[in-house]
């Protein structure tokens, strides 16, 4: 255990303590910069709705609201698996850790393959925004606005999820060949706070596009 935290140090730290601690302060620093660039996305969504709430509100009615609360579901137990597996990276055990990687990759994996099915429905109903847009009621212009703001935010998130998962695959890989230990864990952990982070951005962007608004019409 002693070899392999000794092999994670790197020359520019004095200590293991400092390198966590130094890896710990820039995941974070990451962490605030990611809460701007999503706010200025979000800011956005919230003016525009407040600007045209009855089209926002019609338009939210064509998300698949079942498919939403769903994919809710399994972020948030895809969250438990996390913390699950940075307890197991903590306590040294190695299987375990293996085992709330993979089961944190794979309902990651499945998120992004029903939000794909729900992509193709908006896909096959013409909301994609464009010259082939279709919508029957009034306001199309302001709809292609909400659509255009829905596809940035869910797309944006999406990216982080492909993201998320990539880590986690690497870290599974690494946990299977005993590259952890309770004394070395770190990248266990960081991954964690980014995956939370981006499971938290879900929890809002849930009722902000399928929830509010929907019983205006």
């Amino acid at each position: 255990m002693a070899d392999i935290h000794a092999l994670a140090l790197r020359h520019h730290f004095a200590t293991p303590a400092q390198q966590k601690d130094a890896s710990t302060l820039g995941m974070w620093v990451f962490l605030v910069t990611e809460i701007m660039f999503f706010g200025g996305l979000f800011s956005g969504y919230v003016v525009y709705r407040s600007l045209f709430p009855g089209v926002f509100a019609a338009a939210s009615h064509h998300l698949d609201i079942t498919l939403g609360a769903l994919n809710t579901a399994v972020l948030i137990c895809s969250s438990l698996t996390m913390a699950l597996a940075v307890r197991s990276a903590q306590l040294g055990a190695r299987r375990l850790l293996v085992g709330f990687l993979s089961s944190t990759l794979l309902l990651g994996s499945v998120f992004l393959v029903i939000k794909s099915i729900e992509w193709w429905h908006k896909y096959t109903e013409g909301h994609i925004p464009g010259p082939w847009f279709r919508w029957e009621q009034a306001g199309a212009g302001n709809a292609q606005i909400f659509f255009s703001l829905y596809f940035s935010l869910t797309g944006l998130h999406a990216l982080h999820m492909v993201i998320g998962v990539g880590l986690l695959a690497v870290l599974a890989i690494r946990a299977w060949r005993g590259r952890f230990s309770s004394a070395y864990y770190t990248p266990v952990d960081l991954t964690g706070l980014y995956w939370h982070f981006v499971d938290i951005v879900w929890i809002f962007l849930f009722p902000l596009l399928y929830l509010i608004g929907r019983h205006e019409v």
